[in-house]
């Protein structure tokens, strides 16, 4: 970090991808990860990453992806949730190739991956 302005760009970046308050509205998807100790010990760490990277790189300005707390399904760990047409979809066991494919799919395609959702491998 060199100069104001970066550390100024740096900061809306990354409020633009933390913003925890964030509810799906018309065309905007919203992505919350399960990050409280469980989901970090299950590996939600990467999944998040690569949800963070995967939209990043598809330069997706409609899609929130944030953390949030216990989701209550411990060992169903990773989880995430994706609220996209005015429904919540929850997928579990998730792995950083997971959520890609999900990403993909599911948030750029439209095409839910069922393998992946509760009730469907739980």
């Amino acid at each position: 970090m060199k100069s104001l302005e970066e550390l100024r760009a740096l900061r809306e970046k990354m409020k633009s991808q933390t913003d925890n308050r964030s509810v799906a509205t018309g065309d905007e998807t919203v992505i919350k990860v399960g990050m409280a100790t469980c989901g970090i010990a299950a590996g939600a760490r990467p999944v998040l990453d690569a949800l963070l990277d995967e939209a990043d790189k598809r330069q997706l300005h409609n899609v929130s992806i944030s953390q949030t707390g216990c989701i209550g399904m411990c060992r169903l760990e990773p989880i995430v949730e994706v609220y996209k047409d005015g429904q919540k979809f929850t997928y579990i066991h998730m792995t950083a190739e997971k959520a890609r494919r999900v990403m993909v799919e599911h948030v750029v395609n439209g095409n839910v991956v069922k393998e992946f959702l509760v009730g469907e491998n739980s």
